[in-house]
């Protein structure tokens, strides 16, 4: 069976499920084992006795054999599948909706603006600071609210569409092996003293491996806006991805949260707080409004669920088009 349809069944099963906490409170996460792999990696490899070229080494060495690994388990996986006819089928589908990130997304954002209903701006700061790295104490209500809508429009590209773009190029190995990559990136791809060189790698191919979902996420939040806002957010939304996805520090993030700061007409991104440092950045869409609060989150979350159907809608299309031609 196309790995389109089954992709597509798996869209809809992590849009109704999501990630269960009663199944991974009883089992490991496959990401906490990714985690896990590469924790047992970067301690022997990443030692200060090594020099920054034999650390940076290691770290190539690392993570290009952990994407073989993943890779190989992917193989095994899909071989097993076939054995086994429509349960195979199944379990492939079940595979690929745990590397799919809508609605647990969709649910971590909601509880931002829920906290900040019920629980003011304290509310709102711990349920962001569960979801980003900045320091929340430096957030007030529009700084939560951008934050969770920034993350929101970010892990769209890395949490969904990429998952899914792989997954279409090379099956349960391409999404396995990617997802292996995203969570070496958030575990050692950072640029300070600790992980610089041994992380080079996995930052730089993933910056690579999310080049087209990123773009292509902003596409999807800019057609779900004309839907949901308007037409006129809809080109908002494209132009201000077009125009200032370069702002933004990441090569890939800048272009779904420029898409959502043109939707939603906010200001987003611009300088933050991380561990007490301060970072200085340009505002994406910057002529939109500064203030931001509650109702804004619940107009992202509608914009993403509405992005995450035009992603099921082309993987529907292109289904159709393979059993045309």
């Amino acid at each position: 069976m196309s790995h389109l349809l089954l992709l597509l069944a798996a869209i809809g099963l992590d849009r109704i499920v999501g990630d269960p906490p009663w199944l991974w409170q009883r089992l490991p996460h496959p990401v906490v084992l990714f985690g896990k792999a590469i924790d047992l990696f970067e301690k022997p490899l990443n030692r200060t006795t090594f020099t920054s070229q034999g650390r940076r080494l290691n770290g190539v060495l690392t993570i290009l054999l952990l994407l073989a690994l993943s890779a190989a388990v992917g193989l095994l996986l899909s071989a097993l599948f076939r054995h086994l006819g429509v349960l195979g089928l199944i379990l492939e589908v079940v595979v690929v909706a745990v590397f799919l990130a809508q609605k647990s997304l969709g649910d971590h954002v909601q509880a931002v603006a829920d906290g900040l209903h019920s629980g003011g701006l304290e509310g709102g700061r711990a349920a962001v600071a569960m979801i980003v790295g900045r320091d929340p104490k430096t957030l007030d209500e529009a700084g939560v609210s951008r934050a969770a809508i920034e993350s929101l429009s970010e892990n769209f590209a890395d949490g969904v569409v990429a998952p899914a773009f792989w997954y279409v190029v090379g099956g349960l190995p391409g999404i396995l092996a990617y997802k292996m990559l995203n969570t070496a990136d958030s575990m050692i791809g950072h640029k300070n003293e600790r992980f610089l060189d041994f992380g080079w790698a996995s930052a730089r191919l993933d910056d690579l491996a999310n080049w087209p979902a990123a773009r292509l996420s902003s596409v999807f939040i800019a057609l779900s806006a004309a839907l949901h806002l308007g037409l006129a957010a809809g080109r908002r939304s494209l132009s201000a991805a077009l125009r200032d996805s370069g702002l933004h520090r990441s090569p890939n993030s800048g272009w779904p949260e420029a898409a959502m700061a043109g939707a939603l007409d906010l200001q987003l991104a611009g300088p933050r707080v991380y561990g007490g440092v301060r970072v200085s950045e340009p505002m994406m869409h910057a002529g939109g409004r500064g203030d931001a609060g509650p109702a804004d989150i619940q107009t992202g979350i509608r914009v993403f669920y509405t992005a995450c159907s035009a992603m099921g809608v082309l993987v529907a299309i292109l289904w159709v088009g393979q059993r045309i031609i």
